[in-house]
């Protein structure tokens, strides 16, 4: 990693690493891979399936079961008695079942996870035996001849071979935040600093302007960026709000709970009812039941699980806390082109001052000059199917040339440039010059209304060209200008003096038609309460045709448009009382978003963002969701993003977001379900120890915990999304997991779970009949809350309306819990182990009346909540 790379010539390099200017053989490639392994830093020690496995054991309460358990089968000996496993041997069963349970479900979430971070992986642009492929970074090797260009992050440590005004942002690295104007020149002293190594280019650095070509030196952790890695032994686990809040919550409920087993203790103690070891056994019972130790376990879960279901509909998000934001997003604040639209530019219209607009883009009195433009002043490239790759608008041009027969694919592949000036957003240009007749020939082309300034031209020439502009963005085209100028040389580093003084040729028009995807997604967006933005580069007059089209303007709103030049003239507060008004930003430059973004967020809503370029980095950081595209978005971009688009649509966010809500909904219904659980079985205990009954035994509780917590849990957090779930305004940030009345209901649902589980005591004989009335309450508590899941399933609507076919998962756990529980009952020896009695036919029937009750309980709840909300 310490060859001083950077004072050596590239000829020499590319040599000694026995590569070749057309890059290295795919089989030479293969054999490096093998040898020298992936091109990614260190992640640390991965855990193991049996690591995982174990750290189930580091909860507290694990450990206060097992202690149970060796007191339950000791304790006997204090009495004179022999020592008792049974009680013991139940308790290390459910631990292990635990334990169990817990591994599957947190290696599906790392597994998920993974998969995650794998499809959110960086690529790059190699040449391999002389052709250029995409491949991920991590199977870049020493030799490999790479392409780089604005956007792209630098994906290992290069040598630059050739460079065309290429700068790369170095401040993850140098700590210098001024981008780096790199070359090719050797540079002599071996011991520069790495800002001072202008020939080099670091793994995690950013091109933020121009392209080079550059041989790859160093990989993975042999980098600069991994000499600092390999400092890191560990990385930390991510952890969102709402599993902080939640863990408070935990945390809260735990210490009331341990009051609460500690009181159950006492009561039992002074009763005189039970043994010290019994009253030990039934308290800590208690407490391992109702403490919600697997909620956060769950809900990281039911996160991970969203992710991927995210992913497969084409949103990888690659921040967990994404998911959360997502369902609260009130502003939608989208790029149009590639995004609105189907980016798929066509050439319609051509106009030069000999000729007349032809809606085919073909005349014959096209001046042959503006074909040569287009022909050149192009990035675009062809694939092997001869298909036109690149930027939309340029592939578009390329495609004209090529359907018209006005230039051949070798044509295009033979291209050759004396110099050029890469576009950037700030100037709207972009520059190539040619040899031609023994000098030079400069091809400019950009938005109209710079061009055109840069122009020398009659007021007659300059009048008719901005009429025809104008006539075309009415038609919502897209308009570029083309201009040259023939000089003997040119400084290349001096884009003004290279883009001035040129002779107008002519314009040309393109459109991008609208995704018909869009404007349902947009309507979508309007009943659930999000506000649609359009920010664009183009036109005001197209933005507008587009956005009206699309639905984000109408007639029926006081939203209007504005131009980043009116932008630039509002003053915070101007922008402040505005903002909720413009519903589109046309001729914007990127630094406009970090403004738009702030405006709304002073409004106090909830933003995403979309963005595509290097420039777009800053406002897809401070927005509450970026949205990085990841068909045209840069690397810098994706990196900056929480979401990344591999469809560039916005009918996706729009998804992503109905997702984000579904998400929420599950995990509230899935806490709310756990914790009407556990406080029905913490009433249940304490009510009935306080009249001196004993309702269960401590087995019956852990046992109950184990089937009711996992199965019914885990299902209502992959339930479907509501059917009206974006019909809903989006939910304010600022309301609290659980507002007051949800904690009464949760109060509730847990009493009458408790209430229905005693009646069934006192349905069974009571203390009469200590046998059957306990087996009774056993069922009644333990199918209640089953019955309750069902009722849970929708916080709004009907249980009975749902669709059975739409429910697999929660009925699949329904009728698997409540047959374990069955199976207790039914199995003589299970039986037996328990201490339950068999019932008869007629206790079986007040069983299930008893939790069809609980169900209409809930019911009734939904069907007061819907009157008090209309």
């Amino acid at each position: 990693m310490n060859k001083a790379w950077h004072t050596r010539n590239q000829k020499d390099i590319i040599k000694e690493l026995n590569s070749s200017e057309t890059g290295l053989t795919a089989q030479e490639a293969k054999q490096r891979l093998e040898k020298d392994g992936p091109n990614k830093l260190s992640e640390g020690k991965k855990r193991t399936l049996l690591g995982i496995f174990f750290a189930q054991f580091g909860d507290l309460m694990i450990w206060v079961l097992i202690g149970a358990a060796i007191v339950s089968a000791v304790a006997p000996l204090l009495e004179g008695g022999h020592p008792e496993f049974t009680d013991a041997a139940i308790i290390l069963v459910v631990v292990l079942l635990n334990a169990v349970l817990g591994t599957i479900q947190e290696s599906k979430a790392e597994a998920a996870l993974d998969a995650l971070k794998q499809m959110a992986a960086p690529g790059a642009k190699v040449l391999r035996g002389g052709n250029l492929l995409k491949i991920p970074a991590s199977e870049l090797v020493v030799g490999d001849i790479i392409s780089l260009e604005a956007g792209d992050s630098v994906p290992a440590d290069i040598r630059i071979i050739e460079s065309a005004s290429l700068k790369i942002e170095e401040s993850a690295l140098t700590g210098e935040s001024v981008p780096v104007d790199k070359s090719s020149v050797t540079i002599g002293d071996e011991k520069a600093p790495l800002g001072d190594r202008l020939c080099m280019g670091f793994l995690g650095t950013s091109v933020t302007y121009g392209r080079a070509t550059a041989i790859v030196v160093e990989t993975g952790m042999n980098t600069q960026m991994g000499a600092i890695a390999s400092h890191l032994a560990s990385t930390e686990k991510e952890t969102t709000p709402l599993q902080k809040k939640l863990n408070q919550i935990s945390n809260i409920i735990s210490i009331g709970v341990l009051g609460i087993a500690v009181l159950v203790f006492a009561l039992i103690m002074l009763s005189k009812t039970e043994k010290v070891n019994d009253a030990f056994m039934t308290s800590v019972a208690l407490a391992v039941a109702a403490i919600p130790e697997g909620m956060v376990a769950v809900v990281t879960i039911v996160l991970a699980m969203g992710m991927r279901r995210m992913a497969g509909r084409g949103a990888i998000i690659r921040r967990l806390p994404a998911v959360e934001t997502l369902g609260s997003t009130q502003v939608i604040c989208s790029d149009k082109t590639g995004t609105l639209t189907q980016n798929k530019m066509t050439v319609v219209k051509l106009w030069t001052e000999r000729s007349t607009p032809s809606e085919k883009g073909v005349g014959d009195n096209v001046d042959p000059l503006f074909f040569e433009a287009m022909f050149h002043c192009n990035d675009s490239r062809l694939d092997d199917s001869n298909n036109p790759i690149g930027d939309p608008t340029e592939t578009a041009f390329i495609t004209h040339l090529l359907t018209t027969n006005l230039r051949k694919a070798e044509d295009i592949r033979n291209r050759t440039r004396a110099g050029e000036i890469p576009f950037d957003s700030e100037r709207k240009l972009s520059t190539v010059a040619i040899k031609h007749n023994g000098a030079m020939r400069i091809f400019v082309k950009g938005a109209p209304d710079v061009l055109l300034s840069r122009c020398k031209m009659s007021a007659g020439l300059q009048v008719e060209a901005e009429k025809q502009n104008e006539e075309m963005a009415k038609k919502a085209l897209r308009v570029l200008a083309y201009g040259y100028k023939d000089v003997e040389k040119a400084d290349f580093n001096n884009a003004y003096e290279v883009e001035n003084g040129l002779t107008f040729i002519g314009l040309a028009g393109m459109i991008d038609p609208a995704r018909p995807e869009a404007k349902a997604a947009i309507a979508v967006c309007r009943k659930a309460g999000i506000v649609p933005v359009m920010i664009t580069g183009d036109h005001k007059i197209t933005a507008v045709a587009i956005a009206t089209d699309l639905g984000i303007l109408s007639a029926n709103d006081s939203r209007r448009a504005i131009t980043g030049a009116e932008l630039e003239l509002m003053s915070e507060a101007d922008l402040d009382r505005d903002v909720e008004h413009i519903g589109v930003y046309a001729r914007v430059a990127p630094e406009h978003k970090s403004r738009i973004v702030a405006a709304w967020q002073r409004k106090g809503k909830i933003v995403s963002m979309t963005g595509d370029g290097v420039n777009d980095a800053p406002a897809l950081k401070s927005a509450d969701i970026g949205v990085g595209m990841g068909i045209t978005g840069t690397d810098v971009s994706k990196g900056a993003s929480d979401m990344v688009l591999t469809d560039d649509n916005f009918a996706t966010i729009v998804t992503a977001v109905g997702e984000g809500r579904r998400i929420f909904d599950n995990i509230h219904k899935t806490v709310r379900f756990l914790l009407s659980s556990n406080a029905g079985e913490v009433l249940a205990i304490l009510i009935t120890t306080l009249l001196g009954w004993k309702l269960l035994l401590p087995v019956h509780i852990l046992w109950i915990n184990l089937v009711t917590d996992t199965f019914p849990a885990l299902a209502l957090g992959v339930e479907p999304a509501e059917k009206d779930i974006m019909e809903r305004k989006p939910r304010d940030q600022k309301t609290p997991f659980f507002t007051g009345r949800e904690w009464g209901r949760v109060v509730l649902t847990g009493a009458a779970e408790a209430t229905l589980a005693i009646i069934a005591f006192i349905i069974g004989g009571g203390t009469e009949n200590q046998s059957v009335a306990m087996t009774m309450a056993f069922l009644t508590l333990a199918l209640s809350q089953l019955f309750a899941a069902v009722g849970f399933q929708s916080e709004r609507h009907s249980a009975f309306s749902m669709r059975f076919k739409e429910h697999k998962p929660l009925w699949l756990a329904f009728f698997g819990s409540a047959l374990l529980q069955l199976v207790v009952i039914l199995v003589p020896p299970i039986r037996d182990l328990f201490e339950l009695s068999m019932l008869d036919w007629l206790q079986w029937v007040q069983v299930v009346a008893l939790c069809l009750l609980m169900l209409l309980f809930i019911e009734g709840q939904k069907l007061v909540a819907r009157i008090i909300n209309k």
